[in-house]
């Protein structure tokens, strides 16, 4: 575990600033000290560099919270991304660098090429776009923002938990079949469970989450790892309810 202080000094950010996420539950420390200090663990620093992340995108931090706190948030996917905007800067700092041995050995063609940070700003919008997109931009996201705004690490925590037992109902009954009883009972528990917990599941989104966890591969290897061919079984058991 380590202190606010360790924290700080580690990522450059102020006991000041860190503070300020605290209070505004953005970056929550696991645990306190008996004398009431914050202590952060490894998995809140993996926390706090996906703020930092999207902190690098220009998302305001009421966004990051409400995505960073989005259960189909994809960590895997948002260091890909990070790698891939960090390689673009590393070359363009290369071409200055290079540029700037040119200049101090006499050459003085002017270019100016290597100042361009087109590409950087591109795929920044790029990555903007697409996480605003999957994780909503809409009356839905801001829905989604109002009910979890005040969530603590451990609403979150059991709402995982919540989750994860709904997939594993599902996969129980995967032998009855998706037209069962219970199959479609599961189906409206989860839809249930999505409007109390997180936005307005009416039917319309429910199908279009049956077509998500199928068309996006990192659902569907989210939810496969219960059981095999989980997420069709899901998807198709929902689709047939919604009819």
């Amino acid at each position: 575990m380590k202190t606010v202080k360790q924290v700080a000094d580690l990522t450059g950010l102020s006991v000041r600033t860190l503070h300020h996420y605290d209070t505004i539950s953005l970056f929550k420390p696991s645990k306190y000290s008996e004398s009431g200090y914050r202590l952060y663990s490894d998995e809140d620093l993996k926390i706090l560099q996906q703020i930092l992340f999207f902190k690098e995108l220009d998302f305001p931090l009421k966004e990051i919270e409400s995505i960073i706190k989005n259960p189909n948030f994809n960590r895997e996917k948002a260091l890909l991304n990070h790698k891939n905007l960090l390689t673009l800067k590393r070359n363009r700092l290369n071409k200055l660098i290079r540029l700037v041995d040119k200049t101090l050995k006499g050459d003085d063609s002017m270019s100016f090429s290597e100042f361009d940070e087109s590409e950087i700003e591109k795929l920044q919008k790029e990555y903007a776009d697409e996480a605003k997109e999957m994780y909503g931009n809409n009356d839905k996201y801001k829905t989604f923002q109002e009910k979890t705004k005040n969530y603590s690490k451990s609403d979150w925590a059991d709402l995982y938990e919540k989750i994860e037992v709904i997939f594993k109902k599902f996969a129980s009954v995967m032998d009855k079949g998706e037209t069962s009883e219970k199959a479609q009972n599961l189906v409206k528990e989860w839809k249930n469970f999505i409007s109390e917990n997180l936005y307005n599941c009416d039917s319309e989104t429910l199908f279009g989450l049956s077509k998500l966890y199928i068309d996006d591969k990192r659902f569907t290897k989210n939810i496969d790892k219960h059981k095999d061919g989980l997420a069709d079984f899901i998807s198709k058991s929902i689709q047939i309810y919604c009819k």
